[in-house]
Order: C-alpha cells, then sequence, then structure tokens
C-alpha cells in the first residue's frame, strides 16, 4: 500500500469511529435504546445497529473500492471473501453488554486487513473521549483531552520475577482466569470492560496480560491486534498459535490472550489447558 494512501484511509478510519462512538455516546446519555438477543445469545441493540449504519455509510462513500466485513451485517461466502486483498473489519460497538449495563467501557473498533494481516487498527472509546490507533511500522498511539502520546507495552524489570497485572472482566470469573496462569508468579488485577479497551490498557502500559475465554470473532481482535503489535506485544490463540483472518469459512477466534512485555516467558505463565478451539474449518 503507497504510504500516501495508507495515511489517507488512517485517517478515515480515525474520523469514522470518532464519529460512529459520538452516535453511539449520544444513544448511552438517553438510554433510548432497545436490547435483542442474537441467534448465538449474545446481545445487540439499536445502538449497535445505529452505529453500524454511520460506519458503513462513511467508509462506502470514502473508500467505495475497499470491501467491508461487520459484526452486524451479513458475512460474505469465503469463496468472495478469499478474492479481497484489503477490506474493512468493523465491530461497531465493541462490549454491548457493558453498553447495557451502563459501565461506560465499550469501544467502537475498525481495522483495515491487508493479505490477511490486520494492518491498520482504530478504536474510540466514547465516554473517556479516547482514540487508540496504529498502522503498522508506524508505531501505535493514544488521543484524549489530556495527552496525546505514543504509546507502549510495560517494560519489566525483572520480567520472570516482576508480580503482572492482568486485564480481567467484571464479568468473567477470576479464579477460572488465576487458574489458568503458573502458580509461581504474583498476580494483580485491573477490572476493565470491552476485549478491545483490555488490548489497549496492555498496549499503554495500564496491563500485561489479558485472557480471553468464549466465542469472538475476528472483528474484535483486528483494531486491538494492530495497536498491541505496535506497541510491543502479540495477540495468539490460546496453543501460541497465530490468529487468523478471513482464511476460514469460519470468522469466529479460538480463545486468545494478548501479552505485553515480550521478555516475560509466556509459555511458562499460560498453562496449556488454556482455552478451547472455538474455530471452526
Amino acid at each position: 500500500m503507497p504510504t500516501e494512501n495508507a495515511q489517507q484511509l488512517f485517517d478515515i478510519a480515525k474520523k469514522t469511529a470518532v464519529k460512529a462512538g459520538k452516535v453511539v455516546l449520544e444513544i448511552y446519555d438517553s438510554g433510548d435504546f432497545t436490547s435483542f438477543q442474537k441467534d448465538d445469545d449474545s446481545p445487540v441493540t439499536t445502538a449497535d445497529y445505529r452505529a453500524n449504519e454511520v460506519i458503513m455509510d462513511m467508509l462506502r462513500k470514502e473508500t467505495p473500492d475497499i470491501p467491508i466485513m461487520s459484526e452486524e451485517t451479513e458475512i460474505s461466502s469465503l469463496e468472495l471473501r478469499k478474492t479481497w486483498t484489503r477490506y474493512w473489519l468493523i465491530d461497531p460497538i465493541d462490549g454491548t453488554q457493558e453498553f447495557i449495563a451502563r459501565s461506560g467501557d465499550f469501544a467502537v473498533n475498525i481495522a483495515l486487513i491487508e493479505n490477511n494481516v490486520p494492518i491498520m487498527g482504530v478504536i474510540y472509546w466514547p465516554t473517556g473521549e479516547t482514540l487508540y490507533s496504529a498502522l503498522k511500522g508506524h508505531g501505535a498511539f493514544k488521543e484524549c483531552p489530556v495527552e496525546n502520546k505514543q504509546i507502549y507495552v510495560r517494560s519489566l524489570e525483572a520480567p520472570n520475577e516482576d508480580p503482572l497485572i492482568i486485564a480481567i472482566s467484571r464479568r468473567q470469573p477470576r479464579e477460572k482466569v488465576i487458574s489458568s496462569l503458573s502458580e509461581d508468579r504474583i498476580y494483580q488485577t485491573l477490572p476493565a470492560g470491552s476485549c478491545s479497551l483490555k488490548a489497549c490498557f496492555i498496549a499503554e502500559g495500564k496491563a500485561d496480560v489479558f485472557l480471553r475465554f468464549g466465542v469472538t470473532g475476528e472483528w474484535d481482535t483486528g483494531a486491538s491486534q494492530c495497536i498491541v503489535v505496535e506497541a510491543g506485544g502479540k495477540i495468539l490463540a490460546h496453543d501460541f498459535a497465530p490468529l487468523s483472518y478471513n482464511s476460514r469459512t469460519s470468522v469466529i477466534n479460538p480463545d486468545f490472550f494478548i501479552m505485553g512485555d515480550q521478555n516475560v516467558d509466556w509459555q511458562n505463565i499460560v498453562k496449556c489447558e488454556f482455552g478451547n478451539d472455538n474455530q471452526p474449518v
């Protein structure tokens, strides 16, 4: 991708995420939304659908030649998708449960995938007025009313001895997470909301690791992966294999984890029993 084109697309993605986020925040503040259950029992709201409309409309107008995959639209067949050299991958609201519970911890996710790899990630946190973003090879950044800076994962003085900070869901049993980690380390916990915000907290050094159990889609990790990698971390499946994008009929992820400082011996921290392979072929 030519550099100028990449920067233009990056600006479009950031502008789109912020606009959708502001629409979502208006709905959130008003409390005027309706919730539904999807076929997989996950929640969705009229705010998700409205954010999806805003994002789809803007991206189609600004980048009509780039296909879009969204959690809230029908997924195209693999036969068609495998012809895409690049495409937008979006989650209109990551953390719908948090939106409904009114914790404020939800975000708008937009990624650009090129040759099945996330090369651009934008995550906007509406209630925090915070934009996290990354472009492959150019670092990860955080923009909010009080700061605008490049971000990095936390660097530990003693990578294999220092206590580790776990980003953990308020709705995830703490015991399940701790039991999936080595007993030889001391752990602290940082409660947080949506999956993508926990990824951003690792990218900016507030936490060191996050274990994700349960069903997620590729749209849950695309933007996060680019931001975390550019900040110096990694996202891997529970068996330490790379996550895949647009290469299978299913777009469901396996259980995965996000790790910060790469000097930590993560293979001895994250137990091999962690996770289930939710990925149909």
